[in-house]
């Protein structure tokens, strides 16, 4: 029979002792690991406070060690040979992200971006073996976002850094429910872009009649149809039958007809006559294409988001249009806001229009963010 305590001490692992040569009392922590006693001074606040941790350190080891066991003798534990380690994996991740373009799975846009993240990853992190990959390298990757004031960013590179790794849990290569980037702070950011407002649209495009024909086609097809830039520059005579004009979206991959009938009220102008608009005498498959020969542009090729975007900018700083205080000026992409608030006002179901899932959507591109 072991012999009773002295001192009545509710800890498991902690020992009171008494230096009879100077009558100080001193505190012991003994570690099951290696049957070995560690001193933890003679706070006896502090010394509690310490075992109690040491306890369940040491507990969850003794548990992994259990396990590992177990994996042992089931035959399932993995070799470190067979380990894969990140760059690898993420070469892997962009073959997958591909076949699933082919497929139709996802956007273009949505492979450009996650590609871009997964590199960020890999020119910023360590070849480690991926299950040893944690939140502080994409932290830290975060970190520099946000004091750049890139907040918007910082969390689009958290998204798809959850992908990337939740991919990896698919192919088997991290255990189930392994995802570092789901520990890191997601980052709160205000929009502060600027709404474009019609008045604005105006001089813009009367402004674009100086630049070139495509540059009033392109403001023109935007604010008609309400569609993104990607889509706008995609937009073919072909693309017309019954009628209508056909569209699949390139973002999300939804389909939807817009009748030549739909009519702007704001510009007095409908679809159908804003395509015939776009007929220049220019042999072209796409309703918005180059005019002249420059560099790698053909005449009669398909422009690129750049250009347009690029358009845009250069118009609107020409003309000094700036934004509210607080807030960046509107780019090209924010017509797509102001044809969804002009429709709104004339009853039709700018949902439809806009191709969006959800009303919720919908609603935040009508939104004009102001304070008031």
């Amino acid at each position: 029979m072991a012999r009773p305590r002295t001192h009545n001490i509710d800890i498991p692992n902690l020992y009171r002792k008494l230096d009879k040569r100077n009558g100080k009392t001193y505190w012991q922590y003994f570690n099951q690991l290696d049957g070995k006693f560690s001193s933890l001074g003679r706070d006896e606040a502090l010394a509690k406070t310490a075992a109690l941790k040491l306890n369940r350190v040491i507990a969850q080891k003794q548990v992994e060690h259990a396990y590992s066991l177990v994996d042992s003798v089931l035959g399932r534990d993995k070799p470190e040979c067979s380990k894969i380690r990140l760059h690898a994996w993420i070469d892997r991740y962009f073959d997958l992200l591909d076949k699933r373009l082919e497929r139709g799975e996802l956007a273009a846009s949505t492979i450009r971006s996650r590609k871009f993240s997964a590199r960020l990853l890999r020119d910023k992190s360590s070849n480690m073996y991926l299950e040893n990959v944690g939140a502080r390298e994409m932290a830290a990757i975060l970190e520099e976002y946000k004091n750049e004031d890139k907040n918007l960013t910082a969390n689009q590179h958290r998204s798809n850094w959850m992908d990337l790794f939740k991919e990896a849990q698919y192919a088997g290569e991290v255990p189930p429910g392994f995802n570092p980037a789901l520990a890191t702070r997601k980052v709160s950011f205000q929009i502060r872009r600027g709404r474009l407002e019609f008045k604005q649209w105006q001089r813009i495009y009367e402004a674009a009649g100086n630049w070139a024909h495509w540059a009033q086609c392109c403001l023109l097809l935007s604010l008609v149809t309400g569609q993104r830039p990607g889509d706008v520059i995609k937009m073919k005579f072909s693309d017309v039958w019954d009628d209508y004009l056909h569209i699949e979206q390139e973002k999300t991959g939804h389909k939807i007809a817009l009748p030549l009938s739909l009519h702007c009220e704001a510009i007095s102008m409908n679809l159908g006559q804003a395509i015939k608009f776009c007929r220049d005498g220019i042999l072209s498959h796409f309703m918005v294409h180059h005019s002249t020969s420059y560099r790698r542009a053909k005449v009669g090729g398909q422009l690129s988001r750049t250009t347009v975007s690029k358009m845009f900018c250069d118009l609107r700083n020409e003309l000094g249009i700036e934004a509210e205080e607080g807030k960046t000026p509107p780019t090209f992409y924010e017509q797509r806001s102001l044809a969804e608030r002009l429709y709104e006002k004339q009853g039709i179901d700018t949902q439809l229009l806009l191709g969006h899932s959800t009303a919720a959507m919908t609603a935040r591109y009508h939104d004009d963010r102001r304070n008031d």
